[in-house]
């Protein structure tokens, strides 16, 4: 069961969705979909996340020049498996990439001068990073059942922004046409350990 302000938000950025229609959306999710995914890629949805795709599973995008992904959104339903755990992997390998091309954060200690050794120290120290979840393209939200309300962030490997100070927020800043000027002083505050550190 979905808690009652998740549900909201989730709900609220749904209809958002569906209001611009920029995207084609089936029928969402259903609570027995939502445990086989859970289980089979060992994720839990946040409250908001789980309500958004509840209301209503956004399935294509029309495909645009330059995109990573041939379909931006995840199809929990009928995806590839692997293209989904690839789309799941997304924030670890990109940022092990950049690791590997010399990225490193002071805090994790002296940097070793052998790459691969460095991408193996650095692999050990996202073990505990938090799951991120895809909600579109390389825009994900923190995995955790009974959370809501996180920033969504764009990530590409070490290169990591707020897209969008929570689920409705973002749905506006990724697809409102022109998009909607941020207050400086309203700036999200990114909740999620590790990444986090990466704003």
């Amino acid at each position: 069961m979905i808690g009652t302000e998740g549900s909201r938000l989730g709900a609220r950025a749904a209809r958002r969705l569906a209001e611009l229609g920029c995207c084609e959306i089936a029928e969402g999710l259903s609570e027995a979909e939502f445990a086989r995914i859970e289980r089979e890629y060992g994720i839990e949805f946040a409250e908001d996340h789980r309500a958004f795709l509840a209301a209503g599973l956004p399935v294509r995008q029309p495909w645009q020049a330059g995109q990573t992904w041939e379909n931006p959104w995840p199809d929990w339903r009928n995806g590839d498996p692997a293209a989904l755990r690839e789309h799941l992997d997304w924030p670890v390998d990109r940022l092990l990439s950049d690791v590997q091309h010399g990225h490193w954060r002071t805090s994790w200690g002296e940097r070793p001068s052998d790459p691969v050794e460095a991408v193996e120290r650095a692999r050990l120290r996202l073990a505990d990073a938090p799951q991120m979840v895809p909600v579109y393209a390389h825009r994900f939200l923190p995995a955790g059942r009974g959370t809501f309300g996180h920033p969504v962030l764009s990530m590409w490997g070490s290169d990591i922004i707020h897209y969008g100070s929570d689920l409705a927020d973002y749905i506006n800043q990724e697809f409102q046409e022109p998009r909607p000027e941020r207050i400086r002083e309203l700036q999200p505050q990114a909740t999620v350990l590790f990444w986090r550190d990466y704003l």
